[in-house]
């Protein structure tokens, strides 16, 4: 219970601290628009008929996965502002396992993310994306599958790094680079080779990847859309998902401890 009770303490700091900050609230929901809206929208018109599906809903799938990947990433590594201010210090000298105080944060930032794409969706309906009883309750774990994941993977970056400059040199370059190679405005089957094994070794592929197969389901268009198979997905996230969380918060421990 004390384990659970650190999990869920934590969760909560950050869901409040979302509630509190309107500013962060609107960007996390105008950004998705921008990209759906604006890119996809104008990618559709040029490059989106004769595809063998909506082009736009490709494009909203995708970034859907971004959005909970990418939110809940940027989030956990919000623990260096922590570790500047000393709170992650106190964080770390309570009597809770280092991994719950770790999953508590990745927690917080899926319930903050969750937030956001609950706007993106409702945006999904007013541009015409089709939505079911079916697609939904496949899509929403599917979207915070890709969250955890997401979060894991911040742990990992976060680990590495010592100070928000470089945090903020370091992060876009970690990230934008998969939001192109991930498959979230194009197929990745219509890669070059090299751009194919890049995208192959981006974790955000196989979150969008695992998302889409949520909403193509038992549609004709999956094969067009989706670039491996389910199992492989949901294999290579969980496996990717223990290796960052448990060597991320080893080293992210060991640095706080050297401090």
């Amino acid at each position: 219970m004390r384990e659970l009770n650190a999990v869920l303490t934590i969760a909560f700091r950050d869901l409040t601290k979302l509630l509190r900050d309107r500013i962060r609230i609107l960007a996390g929901l105008v950004f998705p628009v921008i990209f759906i809206g604006v890119l996809g929208g104008s990618l559709n018109a040029n490059i989106g008929k004769g595809l063998g599906f909506d082009f736009l809903t490709f494009v909203f799938t995708g970034v859907f996965a971004q959005v909970f990947f990418q939110s809940s990433a940027a989030g956990v590594i919000s623990l260096i502002q922590d570790r500047e201010e000393d709170f992650s210090q106190e964080l770390f000298v309570a009597p809770v396992s280092r991994y719950s105080i770790i999953f508590g944060k990745i927690l917080g930032e899926t319930l903050v993310s969750s937030i956001q794409v609950a706007g993106i969706l409702i945006f999904g309906f007013i541009i015409g994306v089709e939505f079911s009883a079916k697609i939904l309750s496949l899509l929403i774990p599917a979207g915070l599958a890709a969250s955890f994941f997401g979060g894991a993977f911040g742990v990992m970056v976060l680990a590495n790094v010592g100070s928000q400059r470089t945090m903020a040199q370091i992060f876009p370059f970690v990230l934008f680079p998969q939001i192109f190679l991930s498959g979230v405005f194009a197929p990745v089957e219509n890669f070059p080779p090299i751009l194919a094994f890049l995208s192959k070794i981006a974790p955000l592929t196989y979150a969008v990847d695992v998302v889409r197969y949520a909403y193509y389901s038992g549609s004709p268009e999956l094969s067009k859309v989706t670039a491996f198979g389910v199992t492989t997905d949901i294999l290579v996230m969980l496996a990717l998902f223990f290796i960052f969380l448990f060597i991320g918060t080893f080293l992210f421990v060991r640095k706080e401890r050297n401090r």
